[in-house]
């Protein structure tokens, strides 16, 4: 009779190790969930267009990827625009809010968010390949759906924790907790109104802000052009000119 009751508590436990799925396995659903790395990896570059609405202000945000590595982002507000841009080697801004209307270099702290963002496919694309590291730290519930929680160590030792939908695989939310001169700062991010453009499905509403204020940003995606014509030079640090057209 042991013997028996032995063999039969083997064959349950069979299944749920049959089933149980692994980092790179929920990786690849949500990979997959997006319209799968071969489309993913067809689209050369990138133009989203969105609109935030802050304090009676519309602001337009613009961001243009390009392959290799390459990312310009920018806020236009009553006609002024604030730029910030990363070509894959260098990154640079120009904030006329801040009182500086040249372009100025960005120090390695501060380009962190723009070489996350310059990477097309995404950080969890690939992650290995890029010196990141993942793992599946459980299950955890994002305003009353179920999701993996993923977190993604980066190659920079900066760390975003990913909520999958259980169901759809696809992110609903994003912690992302960066180191800043020396300062660690936080901040979550959700994603809804997913919609899909050219094969591939993106989040048309996102909202930021710090980790735990319910007090969020929230971004409208307005347009996403895929493929489109974006000369490099979007992407290089202007040229200033000196006084008298010299530069």
């Amino acid at each position: 009779m042991r013997k028996i009751l032995t063999i039969a508590l083997l064959v349950l436990t069979i299944p749920c190790v049959s089933h149980a799925q692994t980092v790179d396995e929920i990786i690849a659903k949500n990979i997959q969930a997006h319209g799968g790395a071969e489309k993913t990896k067809s689209i050369t570059t990138r133009r989203i267009t969105g609109k935030i609405n802050a304090d009676g202000l519309r602001i337009t945000i613009i961001q243009e990827n390009k392959r290799p590595d390459k990312v310009r982002e920018e806020a236009r507000i009553q006609g002024m625009s604030q730029i910030q841009a990363y070509d894959g080697k260098s990154a640079w801004q120009v904030n006329p809010f801040g009182g500086r209307r040249d372009a100025e270099l960005l120090s390695a702290d501060d380009l962190k968010g723009l070489q996350v963002d310059a990477d097309m496919d995404g950080p969890l694309m690939d992650y290995q390949k890029k010196g990141h590291k993942a793992e599946l730290v459980g299950h955890d519930s994002v305003e009353g759906t179920d999701c993996y929680k993923i977190k993604l160590t980066l190659k920079n030792g900066d760390i975003r924790t990913y909520y999958l939908d259980a169901d759809s695989f696809l992110e609903l939310k994003l912690e992302t907790q960066t180191t800043i001169r020396g300062t660690i700062q936080e901040s979550e991010t959700y994603f809804g109104d997913y919609e899909k453009v050219d094969g591939l499905y993106f989040p048309f509403s996102v909202e930021q802000g710090r980790k735990g204020d319910s007090n969020r940003q929230i971004l409208t995606v307005e347009k996403i052009e895929q493929n489109p014509t974006i000369a490099d030079t979007r992407f290089e640090i202007p040229v200033t000119k000196a006084p008298g057209g010299a530069k």
